[in-house]
């Protein structure tokens, strides 16, 4: 099985084609695998360590963790670098390697602040505003910003080389093998993390009354060894496939690509279109109807259930192994027999009805039952996203591809990023004015129902035809404005 490659368009040199098997598409995997387990021990271990083992409010931790996300517009600017200025003789995977190496560091140093700003707060016996929490909230915010630069630095330069490597027709298998591996990853991370974290087990020992000597060790020799262990699976997915397969050039136009997207043409090209501002709308309120528990579902294992470290990471397992059923079950037979937009739809009303039982699962408090719901929740997620992003392919318009697929991602990094703090604010809020911890969790999870439901309303509206029937003539408008300075 090959990845076919098709006749080179006059802006790539001139090398014989090659072939990009299955076994090399596999290989290019490992370099999103491993994003995904840095995913585990950002938004799944740290977060959890923070709020429930800490006592750190859930506003400071989502703040900080989003701060990863709010630098994204950064990859734009990376992306235009590794197409114009060469490091160390690659456009691609120089820049990918040394933003691997950086944020796998960046982690770590994260992790070792987190330590820092934990023993103020559980000195104090809560959180105070004072000197000392304020100057570690600002390193660990300063720490989650130059990760987040990092992962721009080289996953956007990755996502180049995939586009380098192959044409069009042949693109989308080899981006939802790559893609499907991130899932595999963060898998695999929920999985060997709840084995490594069985160490701070400790029968009796409630969520925020672990002592900082049992967290640290079995914590900072996972996040020792998880970076190297990303930054090897970098070099081996990117070892010598530039050099064999990218037809990438320096003579090719920037102004064509993915990555060369500047912010304010993107939003020029975003307003010009009443369709585009629709779909721009409903994809921001789809992305933060399902990312806005991010912050809070590891401290809900933990508060709700009693759940420990380990078993709350392995929730990451069990909504990543739903989004892989999800992503092939709505791929290969959901779509073709329901279309795009009512499979998106059915998969927002699903992903509704799955944050429902999340909340019913709290007043069994048995883990059983929220594992199996995050299942359910990772098929529904996986439905709405497949069938969300079928829609955005439709609603782009071929002339500029680049700019309105950089707007999407824009728009949906940006909205991950306010999800990540908006459920840390919303859990603080609750816990001020309701009685239990279930219920503020529950606020929550409501919310994101809710969240899911105005999706719903907005993609009502979404016209892919309407779309089609005016968007060349509003692009043509924004580039003739362009052209006239």
């Amino acid at each position: 099985m090959t990845i076919q490659d098709f006749p080179e368009s006059p802006s790539f040199n001139t090398r014989p084609k090659r072939k990009v098997g299955i076994l090399t598409a596999l290989r290019l995997g490992l370099f999103n695998m491993g994003l995904g387990l840095m995913a585990v021990l950002t938004l799944a271990v740290l977060n959890r360590v923070m709020i429930s083992e800490l006592g750190i409010p859930a506003t400071i931790t989502g703040g900080i963790l989003a701060t990863s996300l709010f630098v994204s517009p950064a990859r734009v600017w990376f992306g235009q670098l590794s197409d114009n200025k060469p490091l160390l003789g690659k456009h691609r995977t120089n820049y990918v390697l040394l933003g691997t190496a950086i944020y796998g560091l960046a982690v770590f140093l994260a992790v070792q602040a987190v330590w820092q700003l934990g023993a103020v707060v559980r000195t104090s016996d809560a959180w105070l505003w004072n000197t000392q929490t304020i100057g570690w909230s600002a390193i660990l915010a300063l720490i989650m910003a130059i990760y987040g630069l990092a992962v721009s630095s080289s996953s956007t330069p990755f996502t180049a080389l995939l586009v380098d490597i192959t044409e069009e027709d042949s693109r989308s298998k080899l981006v939802a093998i790559v893609w499907s591996m991130l899932m595999v990853g963060i898998v695999i991370g929920g999985v060997t993390g709840g084995i490594v974290f069985k160490k701070i087990e400790a029968g009796g020992i409630t969520a925020g009354n672990i002592p900082l000597e049992t967290l640290q060790p079995p914590i900072n020799s996972i996040f020792s060894f998880v970076p190297f262990l990303v930054v090897a699976l970098a070099f081996i997915a990117t070892w010598r496939v530039e050099k064999k397969y990218s037809r990438f050039t320096t003579s090719n136009s920037a102004t064509n690509r993915e990555d060369s997207i500047t912010i304010a043409r993107a939003i020029k090209v975003l307003t010009t279109s009443r369709q585009t501002g629709i779909f721009f709308a409903f994809l921001s309120i789809l992305t933060i109807g399902l990312f806005m528990q991010e912050a809070v579902l590891e401290p809900y294992g933990g508060e709700v259930f009693a759940m420990s470290i380990g078993e709350t990471t392995k929730l990451n397992a069990y909504w990543g192994m739903g989004i892989l059923f999800g992503y092939s079950l709505t791929g290969f037979w959901i779509i073709p027999h329901l279309g795009k937009k009512l499979t998106t739809k059915v998969g927002c009303i699903l992903v509704a009805v799955c944050f429902g039982l999340i909340i019913l699962s709290g007043f069994t408090q048995q883990p059983k039952i929220l594992q199996s719901a995050m299942v359910l929740f990772g098929v529904a997620a996986g439905m709405a996203t497949v069938g969300g992003i079928s829609l955005m392919l439709d609603l782009t318009a071929a002339k500029t591809a680049g700019t309105f697929i950089g707007a999407w991602g824009l728009a949906q990094a940006m909205s991950r990023g306010l999800a990540t703090l908006s459920g840390g604010v919303i859990l603080d809020i609750g816990k001020s004015i309701l009685a239990t911890p279930l219920m503020s969790y529950s606020l929550v999870f409501a919310i994101q129902a809710l969240a899911m439901m105005v999706a719903i309303i907005i993609l009502e509206r979404v016209d892919v035809k309407e779309f089609k029937e005016t968007t060349g003539k509003a692009i043509a408008t924004v580039m003739e404005g362009d052209l006239d300075g």
